[in-house]
């Protein structure tokens, strides 16, 4: 069975470039599709977190303006999220798991990343061996930023060259957070080596380069998915 590392945000909030912090958490459609699709496919998927702290939703993810003015779409993600609460209420922790213990790694997004992942030196040292291993490695939308500790003894950053996605900075400001955000992901990606591809805004995109496949905002979350399913079966 194929074993993949759920690897979540704790963070409940993002600190903008004021100081002031930003409601956040992980992004309830990411979440859900990506989770949905492993188990469907028979994967053993295990849910950890930084701390092994339970994860929030972002409850603007929850809208119904941010799913396309869909109610049912918005209703099947509480429902699903319902289905797993007591997963999700009791996520391992990051810290103590192992490449060595799974055949993949998948980090759903929402801003939550931005605030944890990204700067955790011991996340960017799990990713790593990862990607060493020659085991997948996923991420989508904000979740490529979890990415960026992954640097190795020189400082050299793992993923220095690789074509990747992630939320662009267009999405960005489209969203409205552009101008107040501390730093924006695809500048960011870019500036530290990568080869960043980008499709129409809020439109699915998806790059796979070796090992590392990535989706850039909530609409490729579940082609992403289905992606990842096929490359392990």
């Amino acid at each position: 069975m194929t074993k993949l590392l759920f690897a979540v945000t704790a963070a409940d909030h993002w600190t903008l470039k004021d100081g002031s912090k930003h409601p956040t958490g992980f992004w309830a459609e990411e979440l859900v599709e990506s989770h949905r699709t492993f188990i469907e496919a028979g994967f053993d998927v295990v849910v950890a977190t930084p701390g092994g702290r339970a994860p929030v939703v972002d409850e603007g993810s929850l809208s119904v303006d941010a799913n396309g003015g869909d109610e049912a779409k918005v209703a099947d993600q509480k429902e699903y999220l319902a289905s797993i609460e007591s997963t999700l209420q009791k996520p391992l922790a990051l810290e103590e798991q192992k490449a060595a213990d799974f055949d993949a790694i998948f980090v759903p997004g929402g801003h939550g990343p931005m605030e944890d992942l990204a700067v955790s030196s011991q996340f960017g040292a799990l990713v790593s061996d990862f990607l060493d291993g020659g085991k997948l490695v996923s991420t989508v939308c904000h979740a490529p930023a979890a990415l960026l500790p992954a640097r190795r003894s020189d400082g050299a950053w793992a993923f220095d060259g690789y074509e990747l996605t992630g939320f662009t900075d267009e999405e960005e400001t489209q969203a409205g957070l552009a101008d107040v955000a501390p730093w924006l992901l695809e500048t960011r990606l870019r500036e530290s080596g990568a080869k960043f591809s980008s499709g129409a805004a809020w439109g699915p995109h998806i790059v796979v380069d070796r090992n590392l496949y990535t989706g850039q905002n909530p609409a490729s979350t579940k082609p992403l998915a289905d992606r990842v399913v096929s490359a392990l079966s």
